[in-house]
């Protein structure tokens, strides 16, 4: 991975704004040295009703090599967010499930179920799980504690 072959990554989404969806940006900005490509766009189609929106989400879903899927979306709109995991299950791309942001909310079974991992909201949590399933880069990082023993 790198600035000219960034990791392509779409974000659950339902045309239409929500905070986790913006956040999930926020951290992945934050990680130093992390290069991605937002293939998922949250407009929604100017005509086609239903099947334009599917459409959309198939083009965008197909572009990825990694889909997050927002468990505190799939809670208020279970019907898309299972699309889009079913999508990305049938074009072989693998998930990584976000857990309701600070903790709150229990991640539904069929999004645990479905993917490859499960993260907290934690920027080098969400970034090894995203270079570990959508590249099988394994990033070995080690915390160093220093202890002042003054």
């Amino acid at each position: 991975m790198s600035e000219q072959n960034p990791i392509r990554v779409f974000v659950t989404h339902v045309f239409s704004s929500h905070p986790d969806y913006h956040r999930v940006f926020e951290y992945l900005e934050s990680s130093s040295n992390f290069f991605y490509k937002n293939c998922s766009v949250p407009e929604m189609p100017k005509a086609g009703g239903k099947e334009a929106m599917k459409e959309a989400l198939l083009e965008q879903i197909r572009a990825a090599e990694i889909v997050i899927v927002v468990s505190s979306m799939y809670s208020e709109n279970r019907d898309w967010i299972a699309y889009q995991m079913d999508v990305a299950q049938a074009a072989d791309i693998p998930i990584v499930a976000l857990a309701g942001f600070g903790g709150t909310g229990r991640i539904p079974e069929e999004v645990k179920g479905r993917a490859a991992e499960v993260v907290e909201w934690n920027e080098r949590l969400m970034v090894d799980a995203m270079r570990k399933h959508a590249r099988h880069e394994d990033t070995k990082r080690w915390d160093v504690i220093e202890f002042d023993m003054s």
